[in-house]
């Protein structure tokens, strides 16, 4: 009796418990590479954050602009005297 047990456990062993096994960590992977839920919502809240960032500094630079047309001369430290075409021009030059 005990030495017919033993091959039927194994049979079972292998060709129900080994497919579970392999089956059921398989699919657990899969679900771990998808974005959770709440995954998905910071990444919504980080993205409308952005946009709303991204919002402000245009404003702001449209400000500065209205205010002070040289603004981003005297920002990178260029002269203040110093026109548009002129560093166009250089810059071009340093290019060939």
């Amino acid at each position: 009796m005990a030495e017919a047990i033993v091959p039927l456990v194994a049979v079972i062993v292998i060709f129900i418990g080994m497919p579970w096994l392999f089956l059921h960590y398989r699919m657990k992977s899969k679900q771990n590479r998808s974005l959770s839920i709440e995954d998905e919502r910071m990444l919504d809240d980080l993205h409308q954050a952005a946009l709303r960032l991204e919002d402000r500094l245009q404003t702001i630079e449209r400000i500065m602009s209205v205010d002070n047309p040289n603004w981003r001369h005297i920002a990178a430290g260029s002269p203040v005297g110093e026109r548009l075409e002129d560093t166009r021009t250089a810059e071009i030059r340093r290019m060939k």
